[in-house]
C-alpha cells in the first residue's frame, strides 16, 4: 500500500478530528478503487471465458438438450431444453408446461433464468414443468424469421408430445423481442399454445406519448432503415448485437456512463456478485443474419405492419394477431423507455374497434402496467419474478377460464384481515379487472397526424433503402471480406471496454495482487462521515447533469422528427394525403369474419334453454358476477377445493370448463334477459338438488362479505329462479361448509369441473 499497513484499520476521525475524518474517506476511497478495477479485470476475464464457450448462457438451471434446431430440415441456430428441476422441487405432470422463449436482441440467452426468483424459479414452484427455447452466438446461414418461426413450432410439438396427460397446452412466455415472435407463430399456429405471456415486447411500434421515450423516433431520424442495410453489408452478411446493446445503452447515458459503475464503487464490498452475474449477460453479444435484422426494422420498427396484418409468410398467408386463440397476458411498465406501455398495448386498439369486437374473435387479453419498474427489470427483478410473473405462473388456469374480453390484473398484497386468505398460496392477491379500449388510448395512442408522420417516415425508409441497395451496397459487399467483418466486430467499442481490462492487458496484471492486500486491510468508512456525504452530492449532480443532456436530446429528436415528417410537402412527395384523418395501419376487416359471427350468435340463441345443472349454475354465477366485472383468483383455489367434495357431477377437463364458461358469458353478452330467464329449464326437478347447488353458488359467492347493491338484487333473482327458500346472501359461512370464493366473472360452478384434483 502507499502507508505503512499498521496504519491500514487506525481510527484518525477518532484521533484528529477533521483531518482524520479526510483520512479516512481517502483509505477508504483508495480501498474501493483498487477493488472496483479488480472488479473489472475479472469481469474481462469472464467475458473471455463467456464467449469462448460453445453455447453460452446465464441459466441458474440445469438444461438437457431435447431437439437442436441445426438438425432441422430448415436449420437455425436455436434449440429446445428441458429445464432440470432443482433437488426437492415437486413437479405436477398433469400440470400446463411453460416454455420460456428469450429475446435475440443483442445478448445471449438465458435471462428468464437468470436466478431461482426468475420466470422458470416462480413456474418450477408452482408446479410446472419447464423449458426454454435459447440460441447459439452466430445464425445459421441463411435462415430467417420465417424458419426460427417453424422451428419453435417442431419445439412446442416436441413439448407437447411429451405431456399427454397435461390438463392444457404449453404456457409460452416471450420477453421482448420474443415476444413478437411468439405472437407472430401464435397466429400462425395458433392450436400450439394454451396461454401467452409477453414481456416488455414491442408491438406498436409507433404508439407513445409525447415527451416519453423517444426511441420511436429513431428510424425516422436516420432517414429510415438503410444504415441496417449498411451495417449488415459491413458485417459480411452478419448484424453484430452489439449495435443494438449500444442502442439500449444510449437510451440512457446517467446510467450507462455512471451511475451503473458508481453503484458498484459505492457498494464494492457487497455489489461485485450482482454485477458480475448481471454483466455475464450484458456482454453476451450475439449475432443476427443481415436479412434478420432487416425483416425486424423494416416490418416492425420502422413498418408497424405487425399488427396491421400486412406480414405475409413465404406461402403468402397472412399473419392476424386476431387468430390467436389462447389467452394473452401482457406485461408492460411505465418505468420501461424501450417498451413503454403504449408500444405493449397499443396493437389491441389497432386491432381492435371495442370491447366487444375482442369477445368475438373470442379472444382474452389480460394486460398490467408496472409503475415504475425498468425494461430490464420486467425480466431480471426477483420481486417482480416474485409478485406479477408468480402470480401469472400460480393463476394461469384462471386467467385461462375467464370469458372473452380485455382484463386488467391488479395486485393486492395478503394480509391477515384479507377474507378467504387461506385461499391464497404466496403474498400476493391477483384480481382481474374489466377494462375498455379507452384505458388503453389513455396509455398513449397517436392521432392522425402524428400517425400521417409516421407513415412519411416509412416510406421515406423505403425510399432510401432502395436508393442504397441500388448504388451503394453492390461496392460496400464487394469492398468489406469476411476476415474484415470480423475484425470490427472484434474492435467493437463494447466488446473492447471488456477486452481491455481482462488480464489480457498486462497493466492490470498488479490490480489483482493490490486487490488481495485492500481486502485483508480493508476498512470502510463510517457512514457519517462528511467527505462520504459529499461524493454522494457529487454523484447525484453527475446524474442529474447526464439527465438533463438526454432530456436536452431526447426534446430535439421529437421536435425534429415532427417537423420534417409533419410537413406537408414531404408528405404528399411520399404519397400520403397531409390532410387525411383515415387511421393509417389499422387492421382491415372480413366479411368472412361477420358471417362466421353471425352464425356463432344464432346457434348460441338456439341453445339458451339447453343443458343441465352445470350450465345452470355457470349462468347463475357469471350472472351474478358480472355485476362486479373482476375475477379473483381465491375463486379458482376455493373451486378446487370444493370440487374435491362434489360426487353429483361429471368430471370436466379444463378445455371443457373453459368452453362452458365462455359459451354461458357469451349467451349473457348476446341476449342476457333471455338467458336468464331460461335458468330455470336447466335446473334438477328435485328440490333437494337444486337446494343444495344454490347452496354450493352461495358459498361461492360470499368471499368479500356480503353483497350489495346491483350484485345482491341479481343474486336474489337467482334465488327466486331456483324457486326455493334460501337465507339472503349477508351472513357468514355457516361453520363446516366449503371455503368461499369471490364473485367473478370467470369463477366456475361447484362442479368437478378444471382439473383433476390435486
Amino acid at each position: 500500500m502507499w502507508y505503512p499497513s499498521h496504519l491500514s484499520k487506525f481510527d484518525f476521525a477518532t484521533q484528529f478530528g477533521p483531518a482524520g475524518m479526510a483520512f479516512d474517506y481517502l483509505r477508504d476511497a483508495t480501498q474501493r478503487s483498487v477493488l472496483f478495477w479488480d472488479v473489472m479485470r475479472k469481469r474481462g476475464n469472464q467475458y473471455r471465458v463467456h464467449s469462448e464457450a460453445a453455447a453460452p448462457h446465464v441459466l441458474s438451471f440445469t438444461p438437457e438438450v431435447l431437439l437442436d434446431g441445426r438438425d432441422l430440415e430448415r436449420p437455425v441456430n436455436y434449440a429446445l431444453v428441458r429445464i432440470v428441476p432443482p433437488e426437492g422441487t415437486d413437479i405436477d405432470e398433469t400440470r400446463r408446461p411453460f416454455v420460456v422463449v428469450d429475446p435475440r436482441a443483442g445478448h445471449g440467452p438465458g435471462i428468464g433464468g437468470f436466478k431461482a426468483d426468475s420466470e422458470i424459479g416462480v413456474a418450477l414452484a408452482a408446479g410446472h414443468p419447464c423449458y426454454f427455447i435459447g440460441f447459439l452466438p452466430d445464425p445459421v446461414a441463411g435462415q430467417t424469421l420465417e424458419d426460427i418461426a417453424l422451428a419453435e413450432a417442431i419445439f412446442l410439438e416436441k413439448v407437447i408430445a411429451l405431456h399427454p396427460d397435461a390438463d392444457a397446452k404449453p404456457c409460452v412466455i416471450g420477453n421482448c423481442q420474443a415476444g413478437w415472435a411468439v405472437m407472430m407463430l401464435a397466429a400462425m399456429r395458433p392450436e400450439l399454445f394454451g396461454s401467452i405471456i409477453i414481456a416488455g415486447a414491442p408491438l406498436s411500434y409507433w404508439a407513445g406519448k409525447r415527451g416519453e421515450y423517444p426511441m420511436r423516433y429513431t428510424g425516422g431520424l436516420l432517414g429510415g432503415t438503410w444504415l441496417t442495410a449498411l451495417t449488415g453489408d459491413l458485417g459480411h452478411g452478419k448484424f453484430d448485437g452489439a449495435w443494438l446493446v449500444q442502442n439500449f445503452e444510449n437510451q440512457n447515458p446517467a446510467n450507462t456512463l455512471w451511475t451503473k459503475q458508481y453503484n458498484l464503487y459505492s457498494k464494492i464490498d457487497t455489489e461485485a456478485p450482482r454485477y458480475l452475474g448481471f454483466e455475464q449477460w450484458w456482454g453476451n453479444h450475439v449475432n443476427l443474419n443481415a436479412q434478420e435484422i432487416q425483416f425486424i426494422v423494416d416490418e416492425l420498427f420502422v413498418g408497424n405492419n405487425l399488427a396491421a396484418g400486412r406480414i405475409e409468410t413465404s406461402k403468402g398467408e397472412t399473419i392476424d394477431l386476431r387468430n390467436i386463440r389462447a389467452p394473452i397476458v401482457v406485461f408492460c411498465s411505465k418505468g420501461d423507455n424501450i417498451t413503454p406501455p403504449a408500444q405493449a398495448l397499443g396493437w389491441i386498439a389497432d386491432l381492435y374497434d371495442s370491447v366487444n369486437e375482442i369477445r368475438s374473435h373470442g379472444q382474452t387479453i389480460v394486460y398490467t402496467v408496472h409503475e415504475k419498474i425498468g425494461h430490464l427489470g420486467i425480466f431480471v427483478s426477483a420481486s417482480v419474478a416474485r409478485k406479477e410473473h408468480g402470480e401469472f405462473s400460480s393463476n394461469i388456469d384462471l386467467i385461462d377460464a375467464l370469458p372473452p374480453g380485455l382484463y386488467e390484473a391488479i395486485f393486492e398484497a395478503r394480509t391477515d384481515a384479507t377474507v378467504g386468505s387461506d385461499l391464497v398460496e404466496g403474498d400476493w392477491i391477483m384480481r382481474c379487472e374489466e377494462r375498455t379500449l379507452d384505458d388503453i388510448r389513455a396509455l398513449g395512442c397517436n392521432n392522425a397526424a402524428d400517425d400521417r408522420r409516421f407513415a412519411t417516415a416509412a416510406k421515406v425508409s423505403e425510399i432510401n433503402l432502395s436508393l442504397y441497395r441500388t448504388f451503394a451496397q453492390p461496392f460496400i459487399r464487394a469492398m468489406v471480406p469476411e476476415q474484415a467483418a470480423e475484425e470490427m466486430r472484434r474492435l467493437h467499442p463494447l466488446r473492447l471496454q471488456y477486452e481491455l481490462l481482462s488480464d489480457l492487458n498486462p497493466l492490470m496484471a498488479p490490480i489483482a495482487d493490490l486487490a488481495v492486500d485492500v481486502e485483508e486491510e480493508r476498512r470502510p468508512v463510517a457512514a457519517n462521515n462528511p467527505f462520504l456525504a459529499f461524493e454522494q452530492i457529487v454523484s447525484h449532480q453527475i446524474v442529474a447533469g447526464l439527465d438533463a443532456w438526454r432530456e436536452g436530446i431526447e426534446a430535439l429528436s421529437e421536435a425534429a422528427f415532427l417537423t420534417v415528417y409533419g410537413s406537408p410537402f414531404l408528405q404528399a412527395a411520399v404519397g400520403i394525403d397531409p390532410w387525411s384523418e383515415k387511421p393509417h395501419r389499422r387492421a382491415s376487416k372480413t366479411a368472412l369474419h361477420a358471417q362466421v359471427l353471425k352464425t356463432r350468435i344464432e346457434e348460441l340463441r338456439a341453445r339458451i334453454d339447453k343443458g343441465g345443472l352445470q350450465e345452470g349454475l355457470a349462468r347463475s354465477l357469471l350472472h351474478v358476477a358480472m355485476a362486479h366485472g373482476a375475477a379473483d383468483e381465491r375463486g379458482f383455489a376455493a373451486i378446487r377445493r370444493m370440487r374435491r367434495a362434489e360426487n353429483n357431477m361429471p368430471a370436466m377437463t379444463l378445455a371443457e370448463f373453459k368452453a362452458l364458461i365462455r359459451d354461458q358469458f357469451l349467451m349473457l353478452v348476446i341476449d342476457e334477459q333471455a338467458a336468464v330467464d331460461a335458468i330455470p329449464q336447466l335446473l334438477p326437478a328435485d328440490e333437494e338438488a337444486r337446494r343444495h347447488a344454490l347452496a354450493s353458488l352461495r358459498e361461492v359467492l360470499n368471499a368479500r362479505g356480503p353483497l350489495s347493491g346491483e350484485a345482491e338484487r341479481r343474486w336474489q333473482k337467482i334465488v327466486d329462479l331456483f324457486g326455493i327458500s334460501a337465507a339472503p346472501l349477508a351472513g357468514p359461512v355457516s361453520p363446516g361448509s366449503p371455503p368461499s370464493i369471490s364473485p367473478t366473472p370467470s369463477s366456475p360452478t361447484p362442479l368437478r369441473a378444471v382439473r383433476r384434483a390435486k
